[in-house]
C-alpha cells in the first residue's frame, strides 16, 4: 500500500479593491510550499479544494467607512463565513484582520491608533499559545518580530467580553511594547473554536531574514502544515 499523495494546500487569497498585500500574501505563501490562488471579491464561491482563506493587508475599499466596513458584505465573504463555519483556516492580517472583526468572525474592533498617526516599523510580539494551527511551529513565550504598518490597530473588547477571551486563551499574540494602544497589547485575537486568527502585524512580509526577519514564516508554515494535515487525515 502507497502512502497517500497530498499536493500543495491550497490557499485562497481573497482580494478587494484597494488591497495591496494581496501578491505579497501569495508570493510568501508559495515560497512555504503553498498554492495560493487570488480570489476577487465579487466571486461567490472559493476554489475547489481551498484548505486556507487568507484576508491580506491594504486598504480595502478605500477605507472610506471604518477599516473592512464595506469589505464586509463583498459577495466573496459569504463563501469566506460558511468555510469558517465548517471549521476551515481563516487568517486575517491588517486590514483582514478589521474585515473580520466588522464581519463578526472574530471578537472585537479596531480603533485609531492612540497616537492617531500611522505607524510602519518592526515590532516584538509574544506567542501565548504553541497549540492553535497558526502556532504550530512556535513555542509558547517565543518573541517575533514582524513589521506593522497601520493607522486604525488598536484592538478593543469591553471588560466583561475581554475577561472571557483571556480565560479562552483567545488573546493568541501581544505586543512587548504596544505601539498602538490595544487593549491587553492584543496584536491576534482567535476565534472561539480556534480555525480563525486576526493579526495587525504582518507575516506576509516577514518570511526572509535578507529582509529583516523570517519570523512570520512560522505563523504561514503553521497553518499550511494544519492543511496537509488535514487532508493527510481524509486521504
Amino acid at each position: 500500500m502507497t502512502d497517500p499523495v497530498v499536493t500543495d494546500p491550497v490557499v485562497a487569497v481573497v482580494r478587494f479593491p484597494g488591497s495591496n498585500d494581496d501578491r505579497d500574501a501569495q508570493w510568501a505563501l508559495q515560497a512555504l510550499g503553498g498554492d495560493a490562488r487570488l480570489v476577487w471579491h465579487a466571486d461567490e464561491e472559493l476554489p475547489r479544494g481551498t484548505g486556507a482563506v487568507v484576508l491580506p493587508g491594504g486598504f480595502s475599499y478605500g477605507d472610506y467607512l471604518r477599516c473592512g466596513a464595506i469589505a464586509r458584505f463583498a459577495p466573496i465573504m459569504d463563501a469566506v463565513r460558511a468555510f469558517a463555519d465548517d471549521g476551515g483556516l481563516v487568517l486575517g492580517t491588517c486590514n483582514g484582520f478589521q474585515v473580520l472583526c466588522e464581519a463578526g468572525l472574530l471578537p472585537g474592533i479596531l480603533r485609531p491608533n492612540a497616537s492617531l498617526r500611522f505607524i510602519c516599523r518592526d515590532v516584538v510580539i509574544r506567542v501565548e499559545r504553541d497549540d492553535t494551527p497558526f502556532t504550530s511551529r512556535c513555542e509558547a513565550g517565543q518573541k517575533l518580530v514582524i513589521p506593522i504598518k497601520h493607522g486604525e490597530g488598536a484592538w478593543y473588547a469591553p471588560p466583561d467580553l475581554l475577561d472571557e477571551l483571556e480565560a479562552n486563551g483567545q488573546l493568541l499574540l501581544r505586543y512587548e511594547e504596544c505601539p498602538n494602544g490595544a487593549v491587553a497589547d492584543a496584536a491576534g485575537v482567535l476565534n472561539a473554536h480556534g480555525n480563525v486568527m486576526g493579526l495587525m502585524p504582518h507575516p506576509e512580509h516577514a518570511v526572509d531574514p535578507l529582509l529583516g526577519s523570517g519570523d512570520g514564516a512560522l505563523i504561514l508554515a503553521s497553518m499550511l502544515d494544519a492543511v496537509r494535515e488535514k487532508a493527510l487525515a481524509t486521504a
